[in-house]
């Protein structure tokens, strides 16, 4: 078979479907390890998937001529062999009995490593095969390059939407499935083009068949029993009395004897006269419990007293009151209990939102009360003043995007609400990590200071019982008789008071909390009780926080993130005491791996030059322009879209939304862009215009994103999204220029370069997901958008020109 000229439409058909469905089935596999296991295990199926187009091209580069000669009979296979490869790795994947806790134990971790290169065994055979259907796409049809990448893009964007639609409907289980007939459509419409078309219809067919019989009988994918709805859905008489599937995650409402409202009261809960928090159903989403909801019978906050998160309302008198996180209902009755004359609920999680709206199953909805409302508005934008800003327990877990309320900015935002002698109320949990609370305290004083605070140790206090903390942010400063009013009802409830204004060192302490570090093996023998959390405050506030495996820095609007703690260079002592690190830090050491894993295919990859100089042909000068072009393109697509995503998903309070619209907008836009590739007279000016666009728009999201997501928080739904395509399609017209534009210019030098390019690309993005991850820890978003910007730079410089190359 030759290269094509000229192809007609249908042509490129099986190419949207290949793409549609490996796309499709990639974001299904990202929502199976967020309900089977733990979502940070969703960055295998990331660097799987890009290993295998980036291996597919290196392999098209060393078998080019013979791909070519068989192209009429491989492009209707490849997708009845992805569609086996597909179902195949499914049931292995469901059958992989990898546990997350062992890998954490060095004496069991071997057998675990064992079973992840079980998943890249299962699942790299489909995404390989996808990737050679592409490049063999490239290589048949060389002349049109901007069509290819095109019909590419556009499909692998279908692939995102027909994904996210399917959760609507579908259990997470079902959704690889469910994808597989697009594989048949591709190799019956492909089939045409082939003398054996009856035969490879037949097989589409068959395979489909064959494939989605052994998913039905073999394939047996379950919750991880480390998860933590796996015991109470098995305890004796434990009823789901709801189920609910969103792109969001897979809701189930529980009732058994074991659920109850998860607050943090006194072990002096008996001489204060007060009961324990009551029965309630819990709401898991993807098996972890967000929230408990309350039963058909009145709420009871008589427990609420005896709670840690009273100490706040200890010193107001009947404070009205924010409460950001509603507890399915429960805060507002305990916020009324403790004495509010007035409570504002606002809830960002909607499957939250809709319980104390409408109720949910059983559960009823909130209350009819007064001196309760229930605001839809975003916690930043909400109206009125108060005296208290009370942040819920659960909130943190509720929602990933309420992590943003924790940042600095947000917390001085918080503080600009309130009234004068006003608080905010800020809970961490200390039962993983100590780490995490003086981060949250950092987070604190910083926030005071952009307040215009000139004494932040002034207005903090913090009070703490063996599992949790919550630090009371004054926006006035604490004066010696609240001091005093907090002394009194920590001791009545035996909770500690690592710090406030005015209070003396060597307290006695209640609840030991030691310290957890990676570089000290040692146990302390001393005996006597420790408070971590004491002793590190007094150091922060001194200005000498302690430097060891921890980033105790404030978290900021541009670093949005609590977790991971643990610093990059403290990646070999965090590896050698995995066991002492909580789960929130594991996704830290999966990025880390998966970025080690992809540099060495990288490596490999760049250095296929030298190993196949027959099959790539071709001079120095051009090969270095290659190994910067592609590359570059590869990383700063990638970077620029995952820093996107972030944004997006503070605009619209939900990441899972925020990924598959950017994602869709970004691949449909720049597979227009690629489509009008082939149309530019002057492919450099052309190139020299879509470089500047991304450039300009990596500068103009730096400066602008946040204050434009700040100002559009409150918007309809629909708005929200209208603003996020209109400023993200323009820029991804641009960024679907460049990579068609280099194919069609390397390839004038060598046929070899084609696949090569396609290789590179693939394998330079397997890098930049996990060091977008890690970028964005440490230096920010800022710094993706900045790095997105290098990128494009070094793409127009390397940028070829002929005249040079006839010279070389």
């Amino acid at each position: 078979m030759t290269t094509s000229r000229g192809a007609p439409r249908s042509a490129l058909l099986p190419l949207f479907l290949i793409a549609a469905a490996a796309v499709g089935v990639e974001i299904a596999l990202t929502r199976f390890f967020a309900l089977a296991g733990w979502s940070e295990y969703g960055y295998w199926v990331i660097s799987i998937a890009m290993s295998g187009f980036a291996v597919s091209g290196v392999v098209m580069v060393l078998g080019r001529a013979r791909f070519l000669a068989r192209a009429s009979a491989l492009l209707p296979a490849l997708p009845v062999a992805m569609l086996l490869a597909g179902a195949v790795g499914w049931i292995a994947v469901a059958a992989n009995p990898f546990n997350p806790l062992e890998l954490q134990n060095p004496a069991t971790a071997g057998d675990q490593l064992w079973l992840i290169a079980g998943y890249y065994a299962a699942l790299f055979p489909f995404f390989f095969l996808a990737g050679l259907a592409v490049s063999l796409n490239f290589v048949v049809h060389a002349t049109e390059v901007g069509r290819v990448y095109g019909y590419d893009l556009l499909g692998a964007g279908f692939g995102a939407v027909a994904a996210l639609g399917l959760m609507f409907v579908l259990h997470p289980f079902d959704l690889v499935p469910a994808l597989l007939p697009l594989l048949a459509i591709a190799a019956w419409i492909a089939a045409r083009e082939s003398a054996a078309g009856g035969a490879f219809r037949l097989g589409a067919l068959g395979a489909l068949g064959a494939g989605l019989a052994a998913v039905l009988f073999l394939a047996a994918p379950r919750i991880s029993e480390y998860k933590p709805i796996y015991a109470p859905l098995n305890v004796p008489e434990s009823r789901v009395v709801g189920e609910w599937r969103s792109p969001r995650g897979l809701y189930v409402l529980l009732d058994n004897f074991t659920e109850r409202l998860d607050t943090d009261v006194s072990n002096n809960a008996g001489g204060l006269h007060t009961p324990p928090p009551p029965r309630s159903f819990g709401l898991y989403r993807d098996g972890a419990r967000i929230a408990a909801l309350p039963r058909p019978e009145a709420i009871s906050a008589a427990h609420a007293p005896s709670a840690l998160d009273a100490g706040a309302y200890a010193l107001l008198d009947a404070p009205r009151v924010l409460a950001l996180g509603g507890a399915g209902g429960f805060r507002a009755a305990e916020a009324l209990a403790l004495g509010a004359r007035a409570v504002t609920i606002v809830e960002p999680e909607p499957m939250l939102f809709r319980a104390m709206e409408q109720g949910l199953g059983p559960s009823p909805a909130l209350a009819r009360d007064p001196r309760v409302t229930l605001s839809a508005s975003h916690p930043l934008t909400v109206a009125g003043r108060f005296d208290l800003v009370d942040i819920a327990g659960d909130f943190l877990a509720a929602d990933d995007q309420n992590r943003q309320l924790y940042a600095a900015e947000a917390l001085a935002a918080l503080l600009a609400r309130l009234e004068p002698g006003g608080l905010v109320s800020v809970p961490i949990g200390i039962r993983e990590l100590p780490a995490y609370a003086v981060r949250v305290i950092a987070t604190a004083v910083e926030a005071l200071r952009i307040a215009g605070v000139a004494d932040p140790a002034s207005h903090l206090a913090v009070i703490r019982s063996a599992w949790n903390l919550r630090v009371i942010i004054g926006r006035d400063a604490l004066d010696p008789a609240r001091v005093q009013k907090l002394v009194a009802f920590a001791e009545a409830r035996s909770f500690d008071l690592p710090y406030a204004p005015g209070l003396p060192p060597g307290r006695e302490i209640w609840n030991d909390l030691p310290r957890v570090a990676l570089e000290d093996d040692t146990l302390d023998t001393s005996g006597g009780a420790a408070d971590a959390v004491a002793e590190e405050i007094a150091l922060l506030l001194a200005g000498t926080p302690r430097r060891d495996a921890f980033d105790r820095s404030p978290v900021t609007a541009d670093r949005p993130w609590l977790t991971p703690v643990v610093r990059a260079e403290a990646l070999p002592a965090a590896l050698a005491r995995v066991e002492l690190l909580p789960q929130p830090e594991i996704g830290l050491l999966v990025n880390a791996a998966v970025l080690a894993q992809a540099a060495l295919l990288a490596l490999v990859v760049a250095g296929l030059p030298l190993l196949a100089r027959r099959s790539l042909s071709v001079r120095p000068a051009v090969l270095g322009r290659a190994l910067v072009y592609f590359p570059a393109l590869g990383l700063g697509f990638l970077l620029i879209e995952i820093a996107i995503i972030e944004q997006a998903s503070f605009l619209l309070g939900d990441r899972t939304s925020a990924f598959a619209l950017v994602l869709t907008t970004m691949l449909v836009f720049s597979g227009l862009g690629a489509m009008l590739a082939g149309r530019a007279a002057i492919p450099g000016r052309a190139l020299a215009v879509a470089a500047a666009v991304a450039m300009v728009g990596c500068l103009a999201a730096a400066l602008l994103a946040r204050p434009m997501v700040l100002a559009a928080l409150d918007w309809p739904m629909a708005a929200r999204i209208g603003l996020l395509v209109a400023a993200v399609a323009p820029l991804s017209l641009a960024l679907g220029l460049p990579f068609p534009l280099g194919l069609d210019r390397f390839q004038s030098q060598g046929a070899g370069l084609l696949p090569w390019a396609w290789a590179l690309n693939g394998a330079f993005s397997v890098v930049a997901t996990p060091l977008a991850n890690l970028m964005g820890h440490a230096a920010g978003i800022t710094a993706l958008f900045l790095a997105g910007f290098a990128c494009y730079l070094a793409a127009a410089i390397s940028w070829p020109r002929l005249s040079a190359w006839s010279r070389s």
